[in-house]
């Protein structure tokens, strides 16, 4: 593990150079790291969530808001938020367009600002795997959700078992490894997903401090041979 990703501040800093940097390249990024199957994630994702006509629902490190537009279709009449660390990542949001009930705004995903159990449904695409301090960011998604509010979180997965941790992250490293250098001539661009997944719980570790922070997991659903996971939990009653 790099012990430059250690440090909450120190990892929210470095977050905030890197997708600044790589902001204008991001969603052809993600296309190409995915082999094209990203978008078929996110729909999957919209689509499991429950039919409400009027949510409030918040988009965490909604970066160049890919699904933050999709949860803009499914409930044209809510109030759709899309937050992200980033200032050029929100610009590339924007310069998509959005319908009136849909606004983003810079920030952290563990200090959102807004009042307690506010929100019916969180999304996060690659969202928490990337906050500063996860157990912050987890207590405050519990603390803005209503009671039986939904999030659903699509990320890479961390298996439990320490020999698939290492098949994985030699696979992150060289795959992510090999799009840096061909976006970026810079093969360690990428190679930040591998890293970040690197001080991540793993699967069982995360379930356990969902329900510690009183987010109860409902389903999970992996893709990729497992690399990537679609996890939804319900804030308790």
């Amino acid at each position: 593990m790099r012990e430059d990703l250690a440090a909450p501040e120190r990892t929210r800093s470095l977050n905030r150079d890197l997708f600044t940097l790589i902001a204008p390249q991001y969603d052809q990024a993600t296309r190409y790291l995915s082999l094209g199957r990203d978008a078929c994630w996110k729909d999957r994702l919209v689509a499991s969530l429950p039919e409400r006509t009027a949510p409030v629902c918040l988009d965490l490190a909604c970066g160049t808001g890919d699904l933050t537009r999709r949860l803009a279709v499914k409930y044209p009449e809510g109030t759709v938020l899309g937050l992200d660390l980033t200032e050029a990542m929100l610009d590339q949001a924007r310069h998509y367009g959005h319908p009136p009930h849909v606004r983003y705004v810079a920030g952290d995903m563990g200090h959102t600002g807004l009042a307690d159990s506010s929100v019916d449904i969180v999304t996060g695409s690659y969202a928490l795997r990337n906050a500063g301090d996860l157990p912050e960011a987890l207590r405050e998604i519990h603390r803005i959700l209503k009671p039986g509010g939904l999030a659903v979180f699509l990320d890479f997965s961390k298996p439990a078992h320490p020999w698939l941790q290492g098949i994985s992250h030699a696979i992150l490293t060289l795959w992510g490894s090999a799009w840096g250098w061909l976006l970026h001539r810079d093969p360690r661009v990428y190679a930040y997903i591998a890293d970040s997944l690197a001080r991540y719980p793993d699967r069982h570790q995360l379930a356990a401090l969902l329900r510690k922070t009183g987010l109860e997991p409902l389903h999970t659903r992996y893709a990729f041979a497992g690399l990537i996971e679609c996890l939804a939990v319900e804030k308790r009653p």
